[in-house]
């Protein structure tokens, strides 16, 4: 599975293989993808160097113009610092999303084992204390 990231540069799911893997789909006008953002953001801080990351796929029709700037621009409150997406991001299509399973709205969240299953599939707004705990589960 492949896609672009924001210089337009292939990034396969495989380059994360043996990393648990939150596949995050998301757009910039989505209220409830913001809301989470942060809660990534300090995700990412606390377990990459446990071999983890979030993977942001921006669901945006517009694609990179809109999705460049926003990532580019935007910053979060995480525990009081306003910090800048720290994730890779990816540019996301329907194709894309329905290899996952296709999507029922944003953000629609997918956690990956090491080994490439899907393990937790999340509809809506995660709850922070449950995906930290499925990804704890996972490392």
């Amino acid at each position: 599975m492949h896609f672009k990231d924001l210089d337009g540069k292939d990034v396969a799911l495989a380059d994360f293989s043996g990393k648990v893997v939150l596949v995050n789909f998301w757009a910039t006008w989505c209220d409830p993808c913001r809301t989470e953002i942060p809660w990534l953001i300090e995700m990412q801080k606390k377990y990459a160097d446990k071999g983890f990351t979030v993977l942001g796929v921006a669901m945006d029709e517009e694609g990179k113009s809109v999705v460049a700037p926003f990532v580019a621009r935007e910053h979060f409150d995480v525990s009081g610092q306003q910090l800048p997406m720290s994730y890779p991001i990816v540019l996301g299509t329907d194709a894309i999303a329905d290899k996952f399973g296709g999507l029922l709205g944003y953000p629609t969240s997918i956690l990956i084992s090491r080994n490439g299953k899907q393990v937790k599939r999340i509809t809506g707004l995660i709850s922070s204390e449950e995906i930290s705990h499925a990804i704890e589960s996972q490392l």
